[in-house]
């Protein structure tokens, strides 16, 4: 075994130790802890600024581009949002020990089913250091140890929040291994960490197509997958068109590195020619480049021919993919192919269209008539999530505390044999 596996494993070793402990230590030391946690945020927030100007400055002379740059940067407002967010989770419903069912049977044996935490949760991630605060924060909450795994891009940025979070637990008197971070970027400690047979319960993947697609083959544990966002707007022939270039602006440009961005904007053909230049107008407010299909590029002769490989790429930047459609059913189908399952949206004002849109397209959220945007674990009143599930098992979409934790049967008997 090499140097860097035998880290990792005594990593999962320590995780699991502590796990034992911080899952019976009770709801309302949990939250004392986080309180904790959201306090030694905020007092250590030029800490944390000039951690992450070490990363930027890193950034800078490897040729980060600005959409990626702008997930890595940390300000005052950012340090004390992610502080907020960690005092949401406090307020949030525990769902540990939860009993979602109970039932006697005929022979007096007394069945319930409880809620209990997963165990230990890894977190392979990439350049976005407000992961490692939401991510402990919500395993924390939900009874969990939690092992994370940051990429290089953030790396001073996480072992100082990593420490600053560690030493909120210590004062509490809970176990520092509770939250662990894995100093070595290599991949070979991600490899190592696919393996934790053992010692790890789950794992879950944070970042691009690559990555996921990476662990998904790879691992040797429990992986749920998230973030891979290929997402639509369509515009059906009855929309809003005012209403229409709002919600494709939000989606596309407020930030677009993100997975809940939309990559491709479809445009029913009727609305077509006078629905697209007054979208091109307020989509070049951020120089956004649009790959349009041939009806797209005749109504918009400036705009860049798209290829097939456009239909399935996420840019995470400011480009997106054009196409006129020659109905609803030719939006379904062009969906259907390209999604992956993670946030579609329909702008229209059929009520039957929006019927067949929410019933047909297979994703983990849809909409009507409002941005992709919203797939966030915050906007749907979970407080910081995990990740947004793309998969049907476990968990679809923005993953909370409920998502966190697991089912045990406790059954109360009084003698009975079988």
């Amino acid at each position: 075994m090499s140097q860097t596996a035998e880290y990792v494993k005594e990593v999962g070793r320590r995780a699991k130790a502590a796990a034992r402990v911080f899952g019976q230590c009770g709801a309302a030391r949990r939250d004392k802890a986080l309180l904790a946690i959201a306090d030694a945020l905020e007092e250590g927030v030029e800490e944390i600024l000039q951690a992450n100007a070490q990363d930027l400055e890193a950034a800078d002379q490897n040729g980060m581009r600005d959409s990626l740059k702008d997930r890595l940067r940390l300000t005052p407002q950012r340090v004390a949002s992610i502080a907020e967010a960690v005092r949401q989770v406090v307020a949030l419903p525990d769902p540990v020990g939860e009993i979602d069912m109970g039932t006697v049977r005929p022979n007096g044996l007394r069945i319930q089913r409880v809620r209990v935490p997963l165990g230990v949760v890894g977190i392979i991630f990439e350049a976005r250091p407000n992961v490692t605060v939401d991510a402990a924060a919500l395993c924390l909450k939900s009874g969990n140890a939690c092992i994370l795994r940051g990429g290089n891009e953030a790396i001073h940025s996480n072992l100082l929040l990593a420490r600053l979070m560690r030493g909120a637990l210590a004062r509490c008197g809970l176990p520092e291994d509770t939250i662990q971070l894995i100093s070595d970027t290599s991949r070979e400690s991600a490899n190592a960490m696919m393996d934790l047979r053992g010692y790890l319960d789950v794992l879950i993947p944070r970042g691009g197509a690559g990555l996921i697609r990476a662990v998904a083959e790879n691992a040797h544990v429990p992986v749920i997958e998230t973030g891979v966002g290929n997402c639509h707007v369509y515009v059906d022939a009855t929309a809003d068109l005012e209403m229409a270039v709002n919600i494709i602006d939000n989606a596309k440009n407020q930030r677009p590195s993100v997975c809940n961005a939309a990559e491709t904007l479809l445009v029913h053909k009727d609305i077509a020619g006078q629905f697209l230049p007054l979208a091109q107008a307020k989509l070049q407010e951020h120089s956004t480049q649009l790959r349009c299909d041939p009806a797209g590029c005749a109504i918009l002769p400036q705009s860049t021919p798209a290829t097939e490989e456009d239909w399935a790429t996420e840019y995470g930047d400011y480009i997106l993919a054009v196409r006129v459609v020659e109905s609803l059913d030719q939006a379904l189908e062009h969906i259907a192919r390209y999604s992956t399952g993670h946030s579609e949206a329909i702008v229209t004002r059929d009520y039957d269209a929006a019927q067949r849109f929410l019933n047909e397209v297979d994703a983990a959220a849809v909409y009507v008539n409002a941005s992709t945007r919203f797939t966030d674990g915050g906007e749907f009143g979970f407080g910081a999530e995990i990740g947004i599930s793309t998969q049907k098992l476990h968990a679809r979409g923005p993953m909370g505390l409920r998502e966190l934790t697991t089912v045990k049967y406790m059954i109360y008997g009084d003698g009975q044999v079988r």
